[in-house]
């Protein structure tokens, strides 16, 4: 069955004639969003891999392996522009944030697929849960490697830690929504607080090297 390779054809095919003719920031922004849903379809074949590898069934697998396998998928676009291109801290800043966008994104259009559209509330909830998840582990790993990253003693041993929170949160929140009742309804509603709490740190730390 292969919807999810003809969903990611029809959703990039419009995005690669964007990055044909934009430029400057517009570009690597559509870049990195379509880099998103890259790593997203990437992530699905590493997972259902490593799943059929260990024996392990859809639930074991969504609970256990990818969110390790989905959070440093998503991250390897961003690395590879902080060391080739030596981006700064806003550019990348933003490209977490669109990468992010767009694996959340293509996450959210193959689950509709897959799913269905009978239950409008639910899909919308998802939707809205799924896409702060993912951009909190994005910016779990932005606000540290913003303080880490010219740190050379921190670099790396902070990188693999920041990852290992983020690859946490992504498992909490898999294993609250895959239950029935309360466990799903905080499930859904921790990534949007810590969205916004996010924010806020976010907002705290560029006023004070303002300062």
């Amino acid at each position: 069955m292969n919807y999810i390779e003809n969903i990611f054809i029809c959703l990039a095919a419009p995005l690669l004639f964007a990055v044909i003719c934009m430029k400057g920031n517009g570009r690597r922004i559509t870049v990195f969003l379509l880099a998103g849903m890259t790593m997203s379809l990437l992530s699905s074949y590493i997972s259902t891999f490593l799943a059929a590898i260990q024996g392990a069934d859809l639930v074991i697998a969504s609970l256990e392996i990818s969110p390790m396998v989905e959070e440093i998928m998503k991250l390897l676009p961003v690395f590879f522009y902080l060391i080739v291109f030596e981006a700064n801290e806003y550019g990348m800043a933003n490209s977490v944030m669109m990468t992010a966008v767009g694996f959340a994104t293509f996450e959210n259009v193959c689950y509709l697929t897959l799913n269905g559209s009978g239950n409008l509330l639910h899909l919308a909830i998802r939707g809205f849960s799924t896409g702060a998840m993912h951009i909190v582990c994005g910016n779990i790993v932005v606000i540290g490697l913003l303080h880490l990253w010219k740190s050379d003693w921190l670099r790396i041993a902070g990188t693999i830690a920041l990852i290992a929170v983020a690859i946490s949160y992504h498992g909490i929140y898999n294993i609250l929504v895959s239950q029935d009742g309360i466990p799903a309804v905080i499930g859904y509603i921790i990534p949007l607080i810590t969205f916004l709490s996010s924010l806020i740190v976010r907002s705290s730390l560029g006023e004070t090297r303002k300062l």
